[in-house]
């Protein structure tokens, strides 16, 4: 669990470092985005980093942790994309969510 949650904490970091200037930061210098989201983003690494060592020492693979990442990912942006960015969801989204949740599915199967 707490694997997850570190993951869950890292990407709304990585996707505020990567997303937040679509709204409202538009008009700002692109260096000026850049090392913002470098530093956003080094927060993200804070969280990223011991998620994989304690997924890791716990027994996920790498392609295990990879995939659990994927999904919290798409989960994080689409929430991120509805409320900020304002946009709607889709069956498009929900046929991604449901591929990723099929290949953690696939990465997870048989595993003690």
């Amino acid at each position: 669990m707490p694997t997850i949650a570190l993951l869950l904490i890292s990407n709304v970091f990585m996707t505020i470092a990567w997303y937040w200037h679509l709204k409202g930061g538009m008009a700002k210098p692109l260096p000026t985005v850049i090392l913002l989201s470098w530093g956003i983003a080094l927060v993200e690494y804070c969280f990223a980093v011991p998620a994989n060592r304690l997924g890791f020492a716990s027994g996920w693979s790498g392609g295990q942790l990879k995939i659990a990442q994927e999904v919290i990912t798409l989960l994080v942006f689409g929430v991120f994309a509805v409320v900020v960015l304002g946009e709607q969801l889709s069956w498009r989204h929900a046929g991604a969510f449901a591929c990723l949740v099929g290949a953690a599915a696939f990465m997870f199967a048989g595993k003690s």
